[in-house]
């Protein structure tokens, strides 16, 4: 049974909030999709995996009710596939209020000298081209409603560090990252609020979704954690986001910072410190542009 209430947070508080959440059929997206249920939206699970997607339906509905979630196949770059992923969600749940843009394929994280330009182009139609679909089919009817969320998840938002690869991958994430950001530009004070997360370090590398799987990968270890963060956190990380979505609007920023701003139950507390402020070696410029906006409230309530 999935529960969040070993973090503060408490069941109920997205009621009556539907949530579409594309790449939620494995490891963060599922995360999401568990964790919004559990705090009491409906969600619309999408992918192109039939048999997961079906699955992580089956395991939301049971722990929350009949009816909390739907699966809806789908090609998130192709337009007439997020016409039908709109049409499904309003047809089962009536609207949309929160849209989380989380879809990617790890196998396209190669470098740029020696990959294909299809790699490149695929990317940028899975990150890319995806936000402005999704945007555009469920975004203008929250604006007639002057109501609701937009986030972007994203590994990295401009740049990949070495020991993960993935050029061709992060180029096309920074190009939804400067979508989404523009897009909360556009339409502040409308009551639709626009952020991006970066959920770095969360669950396992799978060795079958990317091109070489380096020792430092399999070693990785994310502060506050005995390993990588796993899935539930992120969930419980992006509850906390659209409880405070209207503090967030413009901002883009990481998941640690934010399970430390919502005063998560870290397993490994002590390890925190090991979380630098200030970068250094091969991370300025990754983390540097990990953070846009003002950053997680200091004070919330």
């Amino acid at each position: 049974m999935f529960d969040l209430s070993y973090t503060g947070l408490k069941p109920g508080t997205l009621a009556d909030e539907v949530a579409v959440i594309t790449g939620s059929t494995s490891n963060v997206g599922k995360g999401y999709a568990q964790a919004l249920a559990w705090s009491g939206a409906k969600v619309v699970i999408v992918g192109q995996n039939e048999a997961r997607g079906l699955a992580v339906a089956d395991t939301i509905n049971a722990d929350c009710g009949d009816g909390t979630a739907i699966f809806v196949k789908c090609d998130v770059s192709r337009a007439e596939d997020i016409a039908a992923l709109r049409e499904a969600a309003i047809s089962a749940f009536g609207k949309v209020d929160i849209l989380l843009n989380n879809a990617m394929d790890m196998s396209l994280s190669g470098p740029i000298l020696g990959s294909s330009i299809e790699d490149l182009d695929r990317a940028y139609a899975i990150s890319a081209r995806a936000v402005m679909l999704a945007v555009n089919a469920f975004v203008p009817d929250m604006l007639k409603r002057h109501h609701g969320a937009v986030c972007y998840s994203t590994t990295q938002f401009h740049f990949l560090p070495g020991m993960l690869g993935g050029s061709i991958y992060t180029a096309s994430k920074a190009a939804a990252t400067s979508a989404t950001m523009s897009l909360a530009n556009e339409i502040k004070g409308s009551g639709v609020n626009v952020f991006c997360l970066c959920p770095a370090g969360v669950g396992a590398v799978n060795p079958a979704s990317v091109k070489e799987v380096t020792e430092e990968m399999k070693n990785m270890r994310m502060p506050g954690f005995p390993g990588m963060i796993p899935s539930d956190a992120a969930g419980a990380g992006m509850v906390w986001l659209l409880q405070h979505a209207d503090q967030m609007h413009g901002t883009g920023t990481m998941i640690g910072d934010v399970l430390e701003a919502m005063h998560y139950p870290f397993p490994c507390p002590e390890t925190l410190s090991n979380r630098p402020k200030i970068y250094s070696d091969d991370f300025p410029l990754t983390m540097t542009f990990c953070y846009m906006g003002h950053g997680c409230p200091s004070d919330p309530e």
